[in-house]
This record gives C-alpha cells, sequence and structure tokens, in this order.
C-alpha cells in the first residue's frame, strides 16, 4: 500500500475528489493548509494599501491506495490539479506499512 499525498489549490478539490473517486479511491482525509513555495506568497492591496501574504492558502489530500493504482492516482492528479502557473502543488508518495480499521480491527488492504 501507498500514502499519495497531494498539496493542491483549493479550487481543484472537486475535481480531484470525483477524479479519484471514478478510480475506485474509497475514501480521502482533507486537510487545511497555508503554505508557499517558489511563489514566496502575494503581495495585495486593500483600501489603497500594499499588503503582504507569505502563505498561500491550500489543501492536502491524502488518500492511501494499492500499489498497483499509484500511477493512475498520480495521472489523475496531474490532469484534475495542473494549471501550468507557479502553485499547482506536489505530490509525494510514501510507503504504508500497515493499516486497521478501528471499528471492525480489520487490518491490512481490508481496512483501506
Amino acid at each position: 500500500m501507498k500514502r499519495v499525498e497531494c498539496i493542491i489549490r483549493p479550487s481543484r478539490l472537486v475535481d480531484l475528489k470525483n477524479s479519484l473517486a471514478a478510480l475506485g479511491v474509497n475514501g480521502m482525509t482533507v486537510i487545511e493548509a497555508g503554505g508557499f513555495g517558489r511563489q514566496r506568497g502575494f503581495t495585495g492591496m486593500y483600501s489603497g494599501d500594499d499588503y503582504q501574504v507569505d502563505l498561500v492558502p491550500k489543501l492536502i489530500v491524502i488518500v492511501v491506495v494499492h500499489d498497483t493504482m499509484v500511477d493512475r492516482v498520480l495521472d489523475s492528479v496531474r490532469e484534475k490539479c495542473y494549471t501550468g502557473e507557479v502553485g499547482d502543488g506536489k505530490v509525494f508518495v510514501y510507503p504504508v506499512e500497515q493499516a486497521m480499521r478501528i471499528r471492525t480491527g480489520d487490518k491490512g488492504e481490508n481496512a483501506v
């Protein structure tokens, strides 16, 4: 099993969620986050004054999938979250040693 962690623009969540559901991904966790990469935030104007926003709003989407699904999930993330602009996000893939569903005690892939 692999944990796929995607840092994406909030505006891309619905399309990504629908695409992953169509692939058979049964669940996901979404966490609100703020951060910056190469864009280093942005400068805006409010009531005639400039202000600096150092952290750009992002979402972290986490799914755990079978090893054979990782490439399809990555392709889906790229397809649904790509804008071509700085700040599209990142994806990280981690190995998952064990999983357990608390309610039933199911372990391994049955827990996912």
